[in-house]
């Protein structure tokens, strides 16, 4: 099952700088452990985009529960939801 996580970030780049590798240290793993399937910064650096691969939409609440932003009170804000893809095209994700 894939799950989004739409993500905003509080107004403090400092705050998000300061964890950032932290943060990408744990995608990282997620991505190497086959749960996490894209992700991504907002060019604005508002927030993020990730889509994880889960058995469930709990499995997902606690990839976000254990992110380094989340502990660290990056996330202002968090939507995940099911995901189901119809089409995709894998050239283009780069």
């Amino acid at each position: 099952m894939k799950v989004v996580n739409y993500a905003a970030y509080v107004s403090a780049p400092e705050r998000v700088a300061a964890l950032r590798p932290a943060h990408r240290e744990y995608v990282t793993r997620l991505h190497a452990d086959g749960r996490l399937v894209a992700g991504g910064m907002f060019t604005d650096c508002s927030g993020a985009l990730y889509i994880y691969e889960t058995g469930s939409v709990a499995e997902a609440e606690q990839i976000l529960a254990d992110d380094p932003y989340q502990i660290g009170g990056v996330f202002a804000d968090c939507r995940l939801k099911p995901w189901e893809i119809i089409k995709a095209n894998p050239t283009l994700i780069a």
